[in-house]
């Protein structure tokens, strides 16, 4: 990922150094085990637990081997003396690679959770905020039923706690180690050993692996992201279409630190919604990366690397994105204007519209068919439709309206609170401290 969509803590998960310091952890860790076993003295441990990584002894090995691990483990073995012997003693290459990689899958999902945390608690801030604010529901793109605004906001925050619910599914399935040797049989590291250096890493052993960590676990986090990048897709849609001029109900923030403050080069006018957009543009750049990820599940007989130069961007790029947007969202959020009014401007944009299933309804209970309840309502509305005439006022001057259901209970249906009576209800199964107030209808 580019510096420009990459945040520094994530950036340090996926760094080289972070990489290799990994890998040392796990030398060592393995020849503690060795020495508990009692194959390597404990002198010579006492040595290795000095041992350094040496990069440009690195990249000058790997300009003769084009061998990671062989240019790794010369590397660090020049900072030993005889004891160096021991690094790497029955290991294969993935024993290490496969089980470092675990840790900085683990590293990063540390870093996603503390991200789904402050967006939910935006959410959540945002969703009491606006409870009792009515706004145009919209289906289809156009004008449905009223709701309550923080309502949208309430939505995406359970729809976060399930990605939060994933991700803890994903940790499981992604938080094991291998050190089982050339093909998983530890003929030439017993199981011990990779008890021990797990232990030490606090992840568990792979329950059975042959020379790899098998690759369903990798794809389930690259879903697991795709999915939380195709949610944030999902929100910035609707900010983005919200902000529209024509409905402008929100905007993002315009002008702040860390903002646009210039929307076009020709129209010094345009206030657009630039952050949402480029979260999803970087979403569909994640859910791109789901198809190699299930690509690499299948591998030849006990392996083949066809898998390993595609995660070298692939998960690096999938967390740097997710992590980055999701942080951008969070503050999207934060500081997005609302605009009540404007929402009241397009509640009645239609002239009473909105009320044509409670009109038909109340038609119904006062004994007319459905059918023909439905009808009627139709029949008026479409005349608001055509002629540009207010529903309400249509209603009001039906005689068969009138008679069935009453001038004032008319009236009573024509109140945009109606359709905010049960947001409670909805907040209450979330936990949401506005679930104690009660609402009138």
């Amino acid at each position: 990922m580019i510096p420009r969509y990459s945040r520094p803590e994530m950036t340090r998960v996926w760094s080289d150094e972070n990489m290799y310091g990994i890998w040392l952890d796990i030398e060592i860790a393995a020849s503690q085990a060795w020495t508990n076993l009692g194959v390597v003295p404990q002198s010579d441990m006492d040595l290795i637990r000095d041992a350094k990584f040496d990069m440009k002894l690195y990249d000058e090995h790997f300009e003769e081997t084009k061998h990671d691990v062989v240019s790794f483990t010369r590397s660090v073995m020049a900072s030993l003396g005889d004891e160096g012997r021991w690094i790497h003693h029955g290991l294969t290459s993935n024993d290490v690679k496969d089980t470092a990689l675990s840790v900085q899958l683990l590293q990063a999902i540390d870093l996603l959770d503390e991200d789904i945390d402050d967006l939910m608690a935006a959410l959540r801030k945002r969703a009491e905020e606006f409870i009792d604010t009515p706004a145009m529901g919209r289906s289809h793109g156009i004008h449905a039923e009223p709701m309550s605004f923080g309502l949208k906001f309430a939505l995406w925050w359970d729809e976060m706690r399930r990605h939060r619910v994933r991700l803890a599914q994903t940790r499981e399935a992604v938080g094991v180690g291998k050190l089982s040797g050339p093909v998983g049989t530890y003929a030439s590291v017993p199981p011990e050993i990779e008890e021990t250096v797990c232990a030490e890493l606090g992840i568990e052993p792979a329950p059975v692996s042959n020379q790899i960590i098998q690759r369903d676990r990798h794809a389930q986090y690259v879903q697991t992201l795709a999915l939380i990048a195709a949610s944030l897709d999902k929100f910035a849609t609707e900010i983005r279409a919200l902000q529209r001029t024509e409905i402008r109900e929100v905007e993002e923030p315009f002008g702040q630190a860390g903002f646009v403050t210039t929307g076009s080069s020709a129209m010094p006018h345009k206030r657009n919604p630039e952050i949402c957009e480029r979260i999803c543009g970087l979403a569909r750049l994640v859910r791109g990366h789901t198809i190699t990820a299930l690509d690499n599940v299948p591998l030849w007989h006990e392996r083949d690397i066809s898998h390993s130069s595609a995660e070298r961007m692939i998960l690096p790029d999938s967390s740097l994105a997710v992590d980055y947007i999701l942080e951008r969202f969070t503050e999207v959020v934060k500081g997005m204007r609302v605009y009540p009014e404007r929402m009241m401007v397009n509640l009645e944009l239609t002239r009473g519209l909105p009320f044509s299933p409670r009109v038909m309804l109340s038609l119904v209970e006062s004994g007319m068919a459905r059918t023909d309840a439905y009808k009627k309502v139709q029949g008026l509305a479409m005349r608001t439709w055509d002629e540009d005439l207010d529903f309400r006022e249509l209603l009001r001057n039906d005689p068969e309206v009138k008679d069935a259901i009453g001038t004032e209970e008319l009236e009573s249906l024509f109140d945009y609170n109606h359709f905010l009576r049960y947001a409670r209800h909805s907040y209450a199964r979330l936990g949401f401290s506005v679930a104690t107030e009660t609402s009138e209808d």
